[in-house]
Protein backbone atom coordinates (compact mmCIF):
# COMPACT_ATOMS: atom_id res chain seq x y z
CA UNK A 1 0.00 0.00 0.00
CA UNK A 2 2.61 1.97 1.03
CA UNK A 3 3.82 1.69 -2.14
CA UNK A 4 1.42 2.53 -4.30
CA UNK A 5 0.60 5.43 -2.38
CA UNK A 6 4.65 6.66 -3.34
CA UNK A 7 4.10 5.91 -7.15
CA UNK A 8 0.69 7.94 -7.20
CA UNK A 9 2.55 10.84 -5.12
CA UNK A 10 5.87 10.40 -7.77
CA UNK A 11 2.97 10.46 -11.03
CA UNK A 12 0.90 13.23 -9.43
CA UNK A 13 4.39 15.45 -9.04
CA UNK A 14 5.46 14.35 -12.48
CA UNK A 15 2.06 15.88 -14.11
CA UNK A 16 2.61 18.89 -11.94
CA UNK A 17 6.13 19.24 -13.16
CA UNK A 18 5.61 18.85 -16.91
CA UNK A 19 2.07 21.23 -16.59
CA UNK A 20 4.35 24.28 -15.39
CA UNK A 21 7.20 23.57 -17.86
CA UNK A 22 5.12 24.17 -20.19
CA UNK A 23 4.30 27.72 -19.21
CA UNK A 24 1.42 30.23 -20.71
CA UNK A 25 2.60 31.47 -23.78
CA UNK A 26 0.01 34.59 -23.04
CA UNK A 27 1.46 35.33 -19.43
CA UNK A 28 4.49 35.26 -20.80
CA UNK A 29 4.19 37.76 -23.46
CA UNK A 30 3.53 40.44 -20.53
CA UNK A 31 6.95 38.93 -18.83
CA UNK A 32 8.51 39.25 -22.20
CA UNK A 33 7.73 43.30 -22.00
CA UNK A 34 10.56 42.92 -19.90
CA UNK A 35 13.04 41.94 -22.74
CA UNK A 36 11.97 43.72 -25.39
CA UNK A 37 14.42 46.74 -24.85
CA UNK A 38 17.27 44.16 -25.81
CA UNK A 39 15.13 41.46 -27.50
CA UNK A 40 12.70 40.83 -30.55
CA UNK A 41 10.48 38.31 -31.76
CA UNK A 42 8.10 38.14 -34.53
CA UNK A 43 8.42 38.12 -38.52
CA UNK A 44 9.84 41.76 -38.21
CA UNK A 45 12.44 41.03 -35.44
CA UNK A 46 15.71 42.28 -36.25
CA UNK A 47 18.65 41.99 -33.55
CA UNK A 48 18.89 44.99 -31.23
CA UNK A 49 21.41 44.99 -28.08
CA UNK A 50 20.81 41.45 -27.59
CA UNK A 51 19.56 38.99 -30.70
CA UNK A 52 16.78 38.18 -32.06
CA UNK A 53 14.85 35.22 -30.31
CA UNK A 54 13.15 33.71 -33.39
CA UNK A 55 13.06 29.77 -32.99
CA UNK A 56 15.32 30.20 -29.61
CA UNK A 57 13.74 27.03 -28.23
CA UNK A 58 16.51 24.13 -29.57
CA UNK A 59 18.40 26.86 -31.39
CA UNK A 60 22.26 26.46 -31.15
CA UNK A 61 24.21 28.55 -29.15
CA UNK A 62 25.43 31.70 -31.20
CA UNK A 63 23.38 30.90 -34.15
CA UNK A 64 21.59 33.97 -35.23
CA UNK A 65 23.43 35.45 -38.59
CA UNK A 66 24.54 39.05 -38.18
CA UNK A 67 24.71 39.15 -34.77
CA UNK A 68 27.68 39.61 -32.71
CA UNK A 69 27.91 37.71 -29.71
CA UNK A 70 30.01 37.56 -27.00
CA UNK A 71 33.55 35.15 -27.07
CA UNK A 72 32.56 33.24 -23.77
CA UNK A 73 28.94 31.96 -25.49
CA UNK A 74 31.19 31.20 -28.92
CA UNK A 75 33.44 29.71 -26.84
CA UNK A 76 30.80 27.19 -24.72
CA UNK A 77 28.48 26.86 -27.43
CA UNK A 78 31.33 25.29 -29.65
CA UNK A 79 33.34 23.12 -27.04
CA UNK A 80 30.23 21.76 -25.60
CA UNK A 81 27.17 22.03 -28.73
CA UNK A 82 24.79 23.82 -26.55
CA UNK A 83 21.55 23.79 -27.33
CA UNK A 84 18.85 26.55 -26.04
CA UNK A 85 16.61 23.81 -24.55
CA UNK A 86 13.94 24.33 -21.86
CA UNK A 87 16.00 23.66 -19.18
CA UNK A 88 18.94 25.73 -20.50
CA UNK A 89 17.03 28.75 -21.21
CA UNK A 90 15.56 28.18 -17.53
CA UNK A 91 19.18 28.51 -15.92
CA UNK A 92 20.20 31.04 -18.43
CA UNK A 93 16.36 33.30 -17.39
CA UNK A 94 17.60 32.85 -13.42
CA UNK A 95 20.61 34.12 -13.63
CA UNK A 96 22.29 34.45 -17.01
CA UNK A 97 25.88 34.92 -15.28
CA UNK A 98 25.56 31.99 -13.71
CA UNK A 99 25.83 30.01 -17.20
CA UNK A 100 27.44 32.25 -19.16
CA UNK A 101 29.88 34.16 -16.53
CA UNK A 102 31.71 36.22 -19.57
CA UNK A 103 28.44 36.76 -21.45
CA UNK A 104 27.40 40.40 -22.71
CA UNK A 105 24.00 40.10 -20.98
CA UNK A 106 23.42 42.48 -18.31
CA UNK A 107 19.90 41.50 -16.94
CA UNK A 108 19.73 40.08 -13.76
CA UNK A 109 17.47 37.49 -14.25
CA UNK A 110 13.45 36.33 -13.59
CA UNK A 111 13.26 35.40 -10.06
CA UNK A 112 9.80 33.51 -10.23
CA UNK A 113 9.95 30.17 -11.74
CA UNK A 114 6.44 30.51 -13.09
CA UNK A 115 7.46 33.57 -15.11
CA UNK A 116 10.84 32.04 -16.74
CA UNK A 117 8.03 29.17 -17.90
CA UNK A 118 5.75 31.36 -19.18
CA UNK A 119 8.64 33.58 -21.23
CA UNK A 120 9.94 29.81 -22.36
CA UNK A 121 6.50 29.38 -23.47
CA UNK A 122 5.70 32.47 -25.62
CA UNK A 123 9.24 31.82 -27.24
CA UNK A 124 8.33 28.55 -28.17
CA UNK A 125 5.73 30.11 -30.19
CA UNK A 126 8.08 31.54 -32.79
CA UNK A 127 9.53 29.56 -35.18
CA UNK A 128 13.02 31.01 -37.03
CA UNK A 129 10.82 32.95 -39.43
CA UNK A 130 9.36 34.89 -36.91
CA UNK A 131 5.65 32.96 -37.78
CA UNK A 132 4.21 31.69 -34.75
CA UNK A 133 3.48 27.65 -34.71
Amino acid sequence: MQRLLMIAGAAVLAVTAQAHAEGDAAAGEKVFRKCQACHAVGEDAKNKVGPQLNGVVGRAWGAVEGYKYSNALIEMGEAESKVWDNETLDAYLTKPRDVIPKGKMAFAGLRKEEDRANVIAYLAQYGPDGATQ
